[in-house]
């Protein structure tokens, strides 16, 4: 098993290891530009550094990245925080599936349908995208990525919410993995920036 997320799969504490939040304002002088915001983990902290170009520019693609799982009980408090530095948005996207691996499958749906409903209320008159976990490398880890994505679709479904499959894309990326089988190299992120601006831009 691939330690990425330095924590014990019996482990039953909502708390990683290390906790960690990465946030960013691209561009930040810039009023009138359309902005992103992308609530996710560290794949889409590193996306989201290619997406702004992927756009060429036409999206501002800000970034609330966190360890934190869907049950971390400062996890809307910070999502919060962060929006109202951002102030306006085109759309948010959301996807923190490499996080909160302490939850069973049944918490996992429960607490992720409590996210997503406060998003929906948290941004009235954005449209908010879910965005499926990408593929990793350990195959036992990888099992419970497909589940989850399940999740994420049935949740999107009851909502009514659209959902951008960087799963299926990240399958063909494979190669693109680093050593641990998480992180993708620059060709791979780009791909999945493109990817996310393209829906971003057809889904409107």
């Amino acid at each position: 098993m691939i330690e990425y997320t330095y924590e014990t799969e019996d482990s039953r504490d909502i708390y990683e290891t290390y906790e960690w939040d990465n946030t960013w304002l691209e561009q930040a002088n810039n009023a009138t530009a359309d902005r992103v915001l992308y609530i996710g983990d560290s794949i889409s902290c590193q996306i989201r550094q290619f997406a702004t170009k992927a756009s060429d520019g036409k999206l501002l693609f800000d970034g609330y990245g966190s360890s934190k799982g869907i049950d971390n009980p400062y996890l809307k408090d910070s999502i919060r925080l962060f929006a109202a530095q951002q102030g306006t948005r085109k759309v948010v996207l959301f996807n923190n599936g490499l996080h909160g691996w302490h939850l069973t499958e049944d918490e996992y749906k429960i607490y992720y349908d409590k996210i997503v409903s406060f998003l929906i209320d948290e941004f009235k008159d954005v449209p908010l995208v879910l965005v499926l976990t990408t593929h990793i490398g350990d195959e036992e880890r990888e099992k419970r990525v497909v589940a989850r994505n399940d999740v994420v679709l049935e949740i999107a479904n009851k909502y009514n919410l659209k959902v951008i499959d960087l799963y299926s894309e990240s399958l063909k990326l494979h190669e693109h993995l680093d050593e641990y089988g998480v992180h993708f190299d620059e060709f791979g992120n780009m791909t999945l920036a493109k990817k996310i601006v393209s829906e971003i831009i057809t889904k409107e």
